[in-house]
């Protein structure tokens, strides 16, 4: 047996844990307490109850002879029947009274009342009483509610009469001990009741978290798809299954980009791989001249080149996704870095016969950034504006402050963006041309870095384009480093 309850001892910090148990206790605590409250609020009022018929019953006595003794002071008989008869008929809640004259000599008396009080302290209780009930235990040990009054009145009972009245209440006092009783039935009967349908309770309420949970359970990477019916739930659980099924929505969204990222990462890679592995196998077949072999190497060496410059953006996204990034915080001039990079591109426009500029600002604009970083996030945005724009069209870059931010804008008058791809031109890989040609060079990671860089900075990048008109890139960030 000790052993039993020592093992139940130690289950409780495990059960503690469980929802139930703690709903349990909690409704088991405040069931017991509105149940000890109500009776005890009850069994208060109705001793006060009891108490006040008790004290109006005396009082009324008491009137009724001092009216008596004021109005009919010479009806002896009549104040004789009320005060030694009429309490003789009564089986229960008997009461005694007695009359007194200003030298505590006794006028006249209900029989028996001197073996239910000590008559001796009674005169000098009856001052303090003042026509207050007062309760007090006779002689053989029952609960009585004494009360005395002074009156005046006139002969021949003299100038003042005392009266003393006392009732017996030991029914009413056995009545307090049967609701005692019965309440301490109630309060047992509640322990055992009140947690048993707590408990029930709990496990109703829990249920809906219960089915949330398994369905959570069964949910892996292959089967995302699933979702919670918040049909037929309470509504904070409906709100729970709702915020829990927008996540699984954003949850299986990023393993498709996963999975559409790696499948991309894979392909870009393979295609310069093969490239070089297919030249130098075709290189090998035979002796070949010097120039052959130069020229083998040397295309062998552009696509190496482009692995390793695919290598570096794929590095570069990771480290940004990858906090804290490390930035080189400075003061920089805005205006003279675009300066900068329209000069580094402004050979390539000028062979495509593409007109590249920067609009002239009203005042020098000067932000915390870290410059290599902005001059690259600028330097893609400008170079696929080259690529995209035809001959005889223009790139304007621009720069402005925005209250508190600063303002970066790279248009062009390109041939245009479609608006169903609007929404993932940011997306990694991602091109515009679905045939995935690699004529250009591009790996479809340029405006994601871009991206993650203006995140980096606290700013976003955003892009509006119509078909055949161009397109602008605006990018947004604090002027100040922030937080």
């Amino acid at each position: 047996m000790s052993w039993n309850v020592s093992s139940s001892f130690r289950q409780i910090p495990r059960l503690w844990k469980t929802l139930a148990f703690r709903l349990t206790v909690a409704y088991a605590l405040a069931g017991l307490l509105v149940v000890f409250v109500s009776t005890a609020s009850l069994y208060f009022v109705l001793v006060t109850e009891l108490e006040r018929s008790t004290d109006l019953f005396l009082a009324d006595k008491v009137n009724v002879i001092r009216t008596m003794l004021r109005e009919r002071p010479d009806d002896v008989d009549a104040l004789r029947e009320e005060v030694e008869l009429e309490s003789a008929a009564r089986r229960y809640e008997q009461f005694y009274i007695r009359l007194l004259d200003e030298r505590n000599t006794p006028l006249m008396a209900t029989p028996g009342m001197d073996e239910q009080l000590d008559l001796q302290h009674f005169p000098s209780q009856a001052q303090t009483y003042r026509g207050r009930a007062l309760p007090v235990m006779g002689k053989n040990g029952r609960p009585l509610r004494v009360t005395g009054l002074v009156v005046a009145v006139g002969s021949p009972l003299g100038e003042n009469v005392t009266i003393q009245i006392a009732i017996d209440v030991s029914e009413k006092e056995e009545l307090l001990a049967r609701y005692r009783h019965w309440f301490g039935f109630v309060l047992l009967g509640s322990l055992i009741i009140i947690p048993a349908a707590g408990y029930r309770i709990a496990r109703q309420g829990i249920h809906p978290v219960e089915e949330i949970a398994e369905t959570a359970r069964h949910i892996t990477s292959t089967n995302l798809h699933e979702r919670i019916l918040p049909e037929g739930y309470p509504s904070e659980l409906a709100s729970l299954a709702g915020t829990f099924n927008q996540m699984l929505d954003r949850l299986e969204e990023s393993f498709d980009r996963i999975s559409r990222f790696s499948a991309d990462i894979a392909h870009d890679l393979r295609t310069p791989v093969n490239n070089i592995r297919g030249e130098a196998e075709v290189a090998l077949v035979r002796a070949r001249k010097v120039e052959e072999y130069r020229e083998v190497l040397g295309s062998c060496l552009e696509e190496a080149v482009r692995l390793s410059n695919l290598i570096s953006d794929l590095l570069f996204l990771a480290r940004a996704e990858s906090p804290p990034a490390h930035l080189r915080w400075a003061p920089v001039d805005v205006c003279e870095l675009l300066s900068s990079v329209r000069d580094y591109y402004e050979g390539a426009a000028a062979e495509g016969q593409i007109a590249l500029s920067t609009a002239k600002g009203r005042q020098t604009v000067i932000a915390e950034m870290d410059r290599t970083l902005m001059q690259r996030a600028v330097s893609n945005l400008v170079a696929n504006a080259v690529a995209h724009t035809p001959s005889g069209g223009s790139v304007v870059l621009e720069a402005e402050p925005e209250g508190e931010s600063i303002r970066i804008a790279v248009s062009d008058t390109g041939a245009g963006i479609p608006a169903e791809a609007l929404l993932r031109v940011f997306d990694r890989f991602y091109r515009v041309d679905q045939s995935r040609s690699q004529v250009s060079g591009g790996t479809g990671l340029g405006l994601s870095i871009v991206q993650s860089i203006m995140v980096l900075h606290g700013g976003n990048a955003a892009i509006t384009s119509e078909m055949g008109k161009g397109t602008c890139v605006t990018l947004r960030l604090p002027i100040a480093r922030p937080r």
